[in-house]
């Protein structure tokens, strides 16, 4: 989530000023049909990266246990011999 919040920020701050013509006197202009079609594209990025959220286990259980370095297996519980 972190990541997709990064990736959202990041192209805000690096599209809203190309679309706002920051560099129109340098000869950069960016025309007006580009600006929805990478937005498209920023929301297709965050909404893959956000599946990819799938595979990660984040039970409690597992994710303290990949946090301790122990096998998570076992979900931090020894199996009855």
């Amino acid at each position: 989530m972190k990541q997709n919040l990064w990736w959202a920020a990041g192209y805000n701050l690096a599209s809203v000023p190309l679309a706002a013509g920051v560099l129109a006197p340098v000869g950069f202009v960016l025309p007006m049909s580009v600006g929805p079609i990478l937005k498209s594209v920023s929301t297709v990025v965050v909404a893959l990266d956000a599946q990819l959220l799938r595979r990660l286990d984040l039970t409690p259980a597992r994710s303290t246990a990949r946090l301790a370095g122990a096998d998570t297996t076992e979900c931090g519980a020894r199996a009855a011999v």
